[in-house]
């Protein structure tokens, strides 16, 4: 990066920090998030933390755009107490599909306090870029992802529940047709479409189950 690109992307962040209101650290957040610089890591993560959804999203936005340059400081910052932040953080993580987020993203959905955090973890293990991972550990990291969501069918949650279902749907993708691990899922997918309490989840259980044989 140049000089003058560096000059300018901390002008930005300055903007970020000193924001005097809430739209106005939307606008700056918006503005440091398009520059699309991995210098503009640190501050989009913290700005996960305040609580300003609208500063956020866009924070998400810029993260999501940076892609892989912004794992290792979205791994390492995670924060356990800030649910808030940890939901944001985790959904950055989910729509990136960096694999390096794996036992994140499966953690997180096994078992965190915030439902919003499991829910979003539970919807990113479907959309993990496998083809990242050699070949010689996919295998077992597909059937780890794919025993998370099994469990996430049975959150107290609908709304991970229904998430599960959503993760599951892409993971299909990722496995071969053959795989027996395949009729397992379309068994569990079944049984929520007839037995889940929520009707939007049996809804959603019945569409994952349509395209497939």
């Amino acid at each position: 990066m140049l000089v003058t690109d560096s000059v300018n992307i901390q002008s930005l962040i300055n903007a970020v920090e000193t924001a005097d209101s809430a739209a106005a650290l939307v606008g700056a957040v918006r503005s440091l998030a398009a520059a699309q610089s991995p210098e503009a890591v640190t501050t989009l993560i913290t700005v996960l933390g305040f609580n300003n959804p609208g500063a956020a999203v866009a924070a998400v936005d810029g993260l999501v755009a940076l892609g892989q340059d912004a794992v290792p400081a979205l791994l390492e910052q995670l924060d356990g107490y800030n649910y808030g932040a940890r939901a944001w953080a985790i959904r950055a993580l989910s729509m990136i599909g960096d694999p390096r987020a794996l036992d994140v993203l499966m953690e997180t959905a096994r078992g965190d306090f915030a439902l919003s955090v499991r829910r979003a973890a539970a919807k990113g293990l479907g959309f993990i870029d496998w083809d990242a991972l050699p070949d010689e550990h996919r295998a077992a990291a597909l059937a780890l992802a794919i025993d998370t969501l099994l469990v996430a069918l049975d959150d107290p949650e609908w709304v991970v529940r229904y998430a599960a279902i959503v993760g599951l749907s892409g993971l299909m993708t990722a496995q071969p047709e053959s795989d027996e691990r395949v009729e397992e899922i379309k068994q569990r997918l079944s049984a929520c479409s007839h037995e889940d309490a929520e009707i939007v989840v049996r809804a959603r259980a019945q569409m994952a189950l349509m395209p497939l044989p």
